[in-house]
């Protein structure tokens, strides 16, 4: 299908079906890779459902034989039985516990996906739990598997953009306990993979676009309810959901030790502004920005150059998520409700 030809869908079901549906290339991936067992640790999250329903539909697909199991606290019982549909095998699982971490079954690939953002201003041990003992329980239980590792962009410095972003080769600056938690989640796989062999792909990623949350939904939703968008924050990058979907899963097969480290982006570094203005245009409304008047602010803009190099350049191109924002929004679609919060630039979330 054409890029332009991009249906918007009519309703939940059919945008999990969109971000569900694997690509050729992920089809082929699963005949080749002769992975038995996938394990997606943290898989009840917001990008962890349609990961896994992705993940065993190219697997039935592929005909390859390959057993997904999916596991998480499964809070949501929706979303629970949304993967056992799709043939994703669940099991219920506090990574916290690690006896029962130890209890879960072997595999040869892992997508750790498990982690705590919001609410760490008002409980940090939970974050850094979630975020550094969560990790050391998952890399004991598989030192025998190749272990993608979900992290963000939020570990580099402040940058403008300018600068062209933060490239792999940029030293860390995480500010704030979310983002230093997070480098430490990263430490703690890069550990295990040094002393133990454990093949690993660090997956620095921002920002995701689901047309029901992320940074464009975050702006389309102030413009549509005539709100002021802060602007202070010039620029960011973002990359829609299912194009993230398939380089994780296409990143079991560039595991290394030490790890690889690869940032996941769009190749656009949009201006916040200009996404505001295009919603207004769409929406028939005005855009009320905020910040204007004030010293521009750096934000995480990341340099995703050398993924490009390994996966080619996504999809779904920035023209297209706006306008799939656009109408999902003008035609009533539903919101997660969890903002981005892409303008803290305090580091406390």
């Amino acid at each position: 299908m054409a890029i332009s030809e991009i249906r918007c869908p009519k309703s939940d079901e059919e945008l999990d079906a969109m971000l569900g549906t694997p690509s050729e290339r992920l089809i082929a991936f699963f005949q080749r890779a002769r992975i038995r067992r996938l394990a997606i640790l943290g898989i009840g999250g917001k990008i962890g459902v349609t990961l896994g329903i992705a993940a065993a539909t190219a697997s039935r697909r592929a005909g390859s034989g390959t057993e997904v199991i999916g596991v998480s606290r499964f809070s949501d019982s929706e979303a629970r039985a949304k993967l056992e549909a799709s043939g994703v095998h669940t099991i219920s699982c506090d990574l916290l516990d690690e006896d029962a971490v130890r209890a879960l079954p072997d595999a040869d690939a892992v997508i750790f996906m498990a982690g705590k953002k919001f609410g760490t201003s008002e409980n940090a041990s939970l974050t850094w739990a979630m975020n550094a003992i969560a990790p050391i329980n998952a890399a004991k239980r598989y030192l025998n598997a190749r272990i993608v590792v979900f992290s963000t962009g939020c570990v580099y410095p402040l940058a403008f953009a300018e600068s062209a972003g933060c490239d792999e080769q940029c030293p860390p600056e995480p500010l704030g306990e979310y983002a230093q938690s997070v480098l430490a989640r990263e430490r703690i796989f890069e550990y295990y993979s040094r002393i133990a062999g454990i093949p690993v792909m660090i997956f620095r990623l921002n920002y995701a676009i689901d047309l029901r949350y992320g940074v464009l939904h975050d702006i389309a939703m102030r413009v549509w309810q005539a709100q002021p968008v802060d602007i202070a924050v010039r620029n960011f990058n973002c990359i829609w959901q299912g194009d993230v979907i398939e380089r994780a899963l296409l990143s079991i097969d560039l595991c290394a030790s030490p790890p690889r480290i690869l940032n996941i982006s769009g190749p656009e570094t949009v201006a916040t502004s200009d996404v505001a203005k295009y919603f207004a245009a769409a929406f028939g409304k005005r855009a009320i920005l905020e910040g204007e008047d004030r010293a521009a602010s750096p934000g995480y803009i990341c340099n995703a150059g050398l993924s490009f190099g390994f996966f080619g350049y996504p999809s779904v191109p920035l023209t297209t998520m706006l306008r799939l924002t656009s109408e999902w929004i003008a035609g009533g679609g539903s919101s997660l409700n969890k903002p981005t919060h892409f303008q803290t630039t305090d580091g406390k979330f």
